[in-house]
């Protein structure tokens, strides 16, 4: 009888355990539930942000801090969202390591991290980077950059909504001058061993909204080892071209327009800016051109 009353009491008391334990797990589940709901709610959903643009062009390929000259250079930083507007970027370059001070075109940020919104709630406080305000009241953030012509993930707190948004950020390696690269990638005219004169290549053009096109193949001309290219826009409406600071202006007066630009090899994305009258008011616009070496050929 001893035994059995013994025999019972074990039982009762391995049910009292498993029953407290599984109380415990369901506490822990719940508690885990919350969190991630809670860390949800702070961010905000695709239906709550406008479409994002898809910044990052197929021809990218990352540039990091040791590919570039120490210094501090303004470049363009391009935004998946219409809603986080950059006025303007300092870069600096330091031992291989790429900072940027973004001055917003809002106050409407408390703060970014640098990484998704999931990845920002549950990150520390000091993981996160407070604006500053400069004399004239505008918002600027100073933030680590891994690599030029690459999708950045970028977080930004709403002070309105107090929720993070998601954004992608791509500073622009095209906006920054040659002489901050301590190697331009190129094929020029002495591996080509071109002669004087005059031949064909495939041209394509990149940036602005993408609409635009240049005809291809474009006309170029090799004079003393230089190329000089003629370009011919998709629109009649382009004014002036500036390339490495200097102006063109087009060299016909009717159908689409056309400039001579000096072009400094082939296989390279050249930064241009290409001034557009089509809307209300003149609009300076950023492309890069290149030419393929490998569709040279003379022209006929």
């Amino acid at each position: 009888m001893r035994k059995l009353q013994s025999m019972a009491g074990w039982i009762a008391a391995a049910l009292m355990i498993s029953m407290t334990g599984a109380a415990v797990n369901a506490e822990d589940v719940t508690e885990t539930v919350t969190e991630a709901a809670q860390g949800s709610s702070q961010v905000a959903s695709a239906d709550e942000m406008t479409t994002p643009e898809d910044i990052v062009e197929d021809w990218m390929v990352p540039i990091y801090g040791e590919e570039l000259n120490d210094g501090t250079y303004d470049v363009e930083v391009l935004s998946s969202s219409s809603m986080f507007r950059i006025e303007k970027c300092e870069l600096t370059v330091s031992e291989g390591k790429m900072a940027a001070v973004m001055t917003m075109g809002g106050t409407g940020y408390l703060k970014v991290f640098m990484g998704t919104g999931e990845e920002a709630v549950k990150a520390s406080e000091d993981e996160y980077i407070p604006f500053a305000e400069t004399t004239d009241g505008k918002h600027t953030f100073e933030v680590p950059v891994e690599a030029l012509d690459m999708g950045i993930n970028c977080a930004a707190f709403s002070k309105n909504k107090e929720k993070w948004y998601d954004r992608i950020l791509v500073f622009a390696s095209t906006s920054l001058p040659m002489e901050a690269f301590k190697e331009v990638k190129m094929t020029t005219v002495a591996d080509l061993n071109l002669e004087d004169g005059a031949y064909l290549a495939d041209a394509s053009l990149s940036g602005g909204s993408g609409r635009t096109e240049i005809e291809s193949p474009a006309e170029i001309t090799v004079e003393n080892g230089e190329i000089t290219a003629r370009i011919v826009f998709s629109s009649p409406n382009y004014d002036y071209m500036l390339v490495n600071g200097e102006k063109y202006e087009p060299v016909n007066t009717e159908g689409n327009s056309a400039f001579l630009i000096p072009v400094p090899g082939f296989d390279y994305n050249m930064p241009v800016v290409a001034d557009t009258i089509a809307m209300s008011t003149p609009h300076e616009i950023d492309y890069t051109i290149l030419l393929d070496s490998a569709s040279v050929k003379k022209a006929e």
